[in-house]
């Protein structure tokens, strides 16, 4: 589980709490709060970026992964250019013979 400190825990409270002043439902407001919380944990890098490391499902084809997992996945295979390719040039330049 995650080990939030005092601060973690007051942002966390306030951003609740004016979540439920704007209407949400208290399980929306905790939902918002803890996101909230959590991307700035990982914004200073108390925390990994989940979201950034994965290459996706190996049992999924390309074309039906995230851009990001197809990012990941030609940065590990070393093609020049990835930043710049849209989805189906990354999934054509990865399954390309390496």
């Amino acid at each position: 589980m995650t080990t939030w400190n005092e601060k973690d825990k007051r942002q966390y409270e306030h951003i609740k709490d004016s979540a439920l002043a704007t209407g949400d439902s208290e399980d929306q407001a905790q939902e918002i709060a803890a996101r909230t919380v959590n991307k700035q944990r990982r914004k200073e890098g108390r925390t990994p970026n989940k979201t950034s490391q994965g290459t996706g499902n190996p049992n999924i084809e390309f074309r039906d992964r995230s851009i990001q997992e197809l990012r990941n996945l030609a940065a590990n295979l070393k093609i020049d250019g990835r930043s710049k390719m849209n989805k189906a040039e990354l999934v054509q330049a990865i399954s390309r013979p390496h």
